[in-house]
């Protein structure tokens, strides 16, 4: 039904899946995002695409993000980061690191999904709207034109 279609409403919640499962710390992003879609009826193939806002490069700057929200929410000190970050560094500090990172990523999660739905639903009646008056126009041309 609503897992292939392009209509506002499942474009809209796509991007809230999608943007939500990216935003999670969490392994199998994709399988997430593709429950989500399955669950809210909305664009599967957009909602899992999503989730790729967080790669390999973007990762670590976004999820350091999340822990700085974190922190900076439970009012804690943030550690900060050293110049070169190993696995080893965050498996040290895992334990201090976590409950910081689950929330920051948590809320995000929830910005970012409520954000992107206003958004494209936003632009999609934006978009509506201008084809309306495009069309509008065109045929008050036409019809102008016709007369002459």
């Amino acid at each position: 039904p609503g897992l292939w279609a392009l209509s506002r409403r499942t474009v809209a919640n796509a991007f809230s899946v999608g943007l939500f499962s990216a935003m999670l710390p969490i392994p199998f992003q994709m399988i997430v995002a593709a429950f989500g879609a399955w669950l809210l009826r909305c664009n599967l193939p957009l909602s899992v695409g999503l989730v790729w806002i967080t790669n390999p490069l973007t990762m670590p700057l976004i999820f350091y993000g999340n822990y700085r929200l974190g922190a900076w929410l439970m009012n804690t000190p943030a550690r900060e980061a050293p110049a070169r970050i190993s696995t080893r560094w965050i498996a040290d500090r895992m334990a201090d690191i976590l409950p910081a990172l689950a929330l920051g990523s948590v809320v995000s999660a929830i910005i970012f999904a409520i954000v992107g739905n206003v958004i494209i639903r936003l632009v999609w009646r934006w978009h509506i709207s201008r084809s309306w008056k495009l069309r509008a126009m065109r045929r008050r041309q036409a019809r102008l034109d016709r007369e002459d």
